[in-house]
Parts: C-alpha cells; structure tokens; sequence
C-alpha cells in the first residue's frame, strides 16, 4: 500500500489525479439521474425532480461543496456541524419557497454565498463554531428557497425535498473529501487555491445577477 509523504508535491498530485478520477466518477453516476429529469421536463416528479435542481445550477456546486472544504479545514466537531446545519436550515428555507413566501434578492444571495464561503476557504478564516454555522444557515436559506419555488407541476413537494437535501449532502461530502489534503502543507495550498476560484467564480455570478435585475 502506498504512503503519502507529509510536503511532497509529487504525492499531493497523486491524491489529486484520484480525487479527480472519483469526482468524473461520480458524474457519470449523477448523469442518468439528470438526463431522465430533462427529458421529463415540467413533468419530472418527487424525488428525482428534488435531487437533479443543486447539481443543475454550477452556483449552487460551488457553494456547498465549498461548505465541506471550509469544515474540513476546521476540523472537528466543525466538520459534521456545518454540513448539517445546512441543509436543516435549507430545507426550511425550501419550505417558505414550496409555500410561496417571497423574499428578497434571493439569486443576489446565492452568489454572495459563492463569493463568502470561496474566500473564506481562500483565508482559512477560523470564526468561532456558532458564527460559521450562522453564516453557513444564512446562505443556506436562499438556496433551499430557490430550490422551493422550481417545485415542477404534479411533483410531490415532500419527496422533492427529500431530493434536494440529500444531494446537498452529497455535495458537502465531496468538499469533505476533497478537503482531506488539508493535512498535507501542498494540500492545504490547494485548497487555498480552489477557494479563490469559488470566490472568483462568486463574483462572477454576481456581476449576472445584479445585470439580471437592473434589466
């Protein structure tokens, strides 16, 4: 069995080329269920409706899997508490969407979630454990919310949330993962790197929402 080498570069972009391998593996698993849902179209019902909508929208990737990285640069209990408290709390917010309840610059949120959760991988910001839940939970409500209110025509409200928040969670597990190369120095560089380009990928999806509403 092969070792990795605390401060190697060399074993650092092993581990990398097999997360890769395991991330295009599980596209090609998640496929299938997004195709079937396009195909289906304002017809696609329940659960399969639910777990295809955070895996449509690239903000949304971002934003949760930048969730796991920033737990698994915390560390524990930060680690299980942040993944959890987000989609408890987006499920909520999935519920006043589901209900109809408006509410205000909901894309504008999403993308500053992008923008919040990248840099603060980027920084490795350390806030107490309640603070980053707050902010984890704040965020999460305008995604569950925009998740809420595409509820297709026939599909059943109850298995769509279902849907959502379990692929959140497998969202937040392959930041978690990823972020496992935190215990590396090469590792912990790289993560860096990935929350600037969230960050940056954040900021881009500002600049279209705030364009979206001034037209």
């Amino acid at each position: 069995m092969k070792h990795f080498k605390p401060g190697t570069v060399g074993n650092f972009s092993g581990f990398a080329n097999t997360t890769v391998r395991a991330l295009a593996r599980l596209f090609l698993l998640l496929y299938p269920l997004t195709a079937f849902a396009h195909k289906r179209g304002g017809e696609a019902i329940g659960f399969v409706s639910g777990f295809e909508h955070p895996i449509s929208g690239l903000d949304h990737i971002l934003a949760m899997v930048a969730v796991g990285l920033w737990g698994a640069q915390l560390g524990a209990p930060a680690i299980w508490v942040l993944p959890v408290v987000f989609p408890m709390v987006m499920a909520m917010g999935g519920m006043m969407g589901l209900m109809g309840i408006k509410l205000p610059g909901i894309e504008l949120c999403i993308a500053l979630s992008a923008v919040a959760l990248g840099f603060a991988v980027f920084r490795e910001a350390r806030p107490k454990l309640w603070m980053a839940a707050i902010i984890v939970g704040f965020f999460a409500i305008a995604h569950g919310h925009a998740h809420g209110t595409e509820l297709p025509a026939g599909a059943s409200g109850v298995l769509y949330s279902i849907g959502f928040v379990i692929a959140t969670g497998l969202l937040h597990a392959t930041g978690i993962g990823i972020g496992v190369v935190h215990r590396w120095p090469a590792g912990r560089v790289g993560l860096r790197l990935a929350g600037a380009i969230v960050a940056m990928a954040g900021v881009f999806f500002l600049w279209k929402a705030i364009s979206g509403e001034a037209a």
